[in-house]
């Protein structure tokens, strides 16, 4: 397994398209999609270290991984 941390987007866009297969990311708040990541199996990113420009960063990689 692969340690992630805030600069891993992409990989941490497919973990969680993988993980939750039922969910839109299209409509995830960031509050929960920043909880989504820091549970994440391997995920070793500093919680304080996120901001919007990464978590939106991450949201968009989602949704096109969703389509």
């Amino acid at each position: 397994m692969v340690d992630l941390n805030w600069h891993d987007v992409n990989d941490i866009a497919i973990e969680l398209y993988d993980k939750f297969p039922d969910i839109d990311p299209q409509w995830i708040g960031f509050p929960d999609l920043h909880s989504k990541i820091c549970d994440l199996d391997g995920f070793i990113g500093d919680p304080e270290r996120s901001n919007e420009k990464i978590l939106e960063a991450i949201q968009m990689l989602w949704i096109e991984e969703s389509q």
